[in-house]
């Protein structure tokens, strides 16, 4: 599979760090950005790269040549005039006739590229584009998909949005050689705007999301967050193909203020302190995991797209406030019927419903994630009870009293205790 990365850009944003290099360019660590990127696709096996360098693009050829002496092989666009994030894939007809990834050059990332393209093949789609959640969704494109993947609809920064799903395009994407198509003639083209957007009409346009570490270069602070993390060890192993930890969150009582059954979006209210819990979860480099019981699409008391409108209510709330969770499981089902309006279909035994652990085990298969070095965490005996089922270490906050070995009063102080090491 060949790479494309576009590595023309000027960085403007970013300029007071270093303005005399273009932006893929710019060194972390004594090594450019543009560097980490290609370290990471060949260490996956993936040599076959093409660069499309525009703005101060001789400093990219000179430093990288052909690619050899990196263990890759090299191939360069050159951009006479600026054709936007995507005018140059007109001059790649010829040179691409399979799936190819196209990455942009400003990013550091550590994402399982084999994961993304078996994704990709089995949506057998135009494009795949690669969304996370991130800790500044009110400044970022927001992506909406159906349950399978399938984009919905794409907000940028300046439409109108009241709730949403924190799913950001993460400038990783998965082409099928049909996408050429669309390039009649070399001109100026964006990207999102003119190659993928006009895909979601047609059923097109798909999402692989991951939690995996991926952060743009936009801003100075993000640059400097960058260069903690690669210190740290954080970027390398969220990649998926390590081991993950993970922070399970029960969400009624533990994340939002308990009352009762939660019918109506508007009686949702975050808990002090829980969006600098969760944020310092995200910092941490566990995963944030909700798994919650929700009897009430059982008892007909909520649709699914109500609960869906509650959860983008709870992402957005935490967003605003830089934090967010990673992946959100539920257990429609209720094991005792006669209620009315009740829907039978989810009225069963099931293996999801807490105490048992059927959330927790799904989501550690679908992230690689080691249990045993994992929490659960909520205000109640079935969240103990389903946290030691999976094999977790198991908290409780809150004012029930319960035989769990450890008793903390808030989700913020499990989380300061937690990053310290204690157990």
């Amino acid at each position: 599979m060949k790479i494309v990365i576009m590595a023309g850009g000027k960085g403007t944003r970013i300029a007071e760090v270093n303005s005399e290099v273009p932006k893929p360019m710019i060194p972390i660590m004594d090594k450019p950005i543009l560097q980490y990127e290609i370290e990471c696709v060949k260490k996956q096996g993936f040599t076959d790269i093409i660069l499309v360098v525009g703005y101060l693009g001789k400093v990219v050829q000179d430093y990288f040549g052909d690619g050899s002496q990196f263990g890759v092989s090299i191939e360069y666009i050159v951009e006479e005039s600026p054709l936007g994030t995507a005018g140059a894939l007109y001059l790649l007809k010829d040179k691409i006739d399979d799936d190819f990834l196209l990455l942009n050059g400003d990013i550091i990332f550590d994402v399982d590229f084999h994961r993304f393209y078996e994704a990709h093949k089995a949506n057998g789609s135009v494009a795949t584009i690669l969304t996370h959640p991130n800790n500044h969704p009110y400044d970022s494109g927001i992506i909406v998909a159906d349950k399978n993947g399938r984009v919905l609809n794409w907000l940028h920064k300046e439409d109108e949005r009241l709730w949403y799903q924190n799913r950001v395009n993460a400038g990783l994407h998965m082409l099928s050689p049909t996408i050429f198509d669309r390039f009649t003639e070399l001109k100026k083209v964006d990207l999102d705007r003119d190659v993928l957007k006009p895909l979601i009409s047609e059923g097109e346009l798909y999402v692989y999301d991951s939690p995996e570490y991926i952060k743009d270069m936009g801003t100075p602070d993000r640059f400097y967050a960058v260069i903690g993390d690669i210190k740290s060890g954080k970027v390398e192993s969220k990649n998926l193909s390590n081991k993950q930890k993970a922070v399970f969150l029960d969400r009624d009582g533990t994340i939002n203020k308990y009352v009762g059954f939660l019918r109506n979006i508007d009686e949702f209210e975050l808990i002090d302190g829980v969006a600098e819990a969760i944020r310092k979860i995200n910092e941490s480099g566990y995963l944030a995991i909700v798994v919650t019981n929700q009897p009430v699409i059982a008892r007909g008391e909520v649709t699914l797209e109500e609960l869906q409108e509650i959860h983008n209510k709870m992402e957005t709330l935490l967003g605003q406030e830089g934090a967010y969770v990673d992946d959100i499981y539920y257990c429609p089902h209720h094991p005792d019927k006669g209620f009315e309006g009740e829907r039978l279909e989810y009225k069963m035994i099931c293996e999801c419903r807490k105490p048992k652990p059927g959330m927790l085990v799904e989501a550690a298969k679908k992230y690689n994630i080691d249990l045993a070095e994992s929490y659960m965490v909520g205000d109640g005996k079935n969240d103990v009870e389903a946290g030691k089922a999976a094999g977790c270490t198991s908290v409780i906050i809150g004012d029930e009293v319960c035989d769990c070995e450890n008793r903390y009063e808030s989700l913020l102080s499990f989380v300061d205790v937690m990053i310290d090491g204690g157990k």
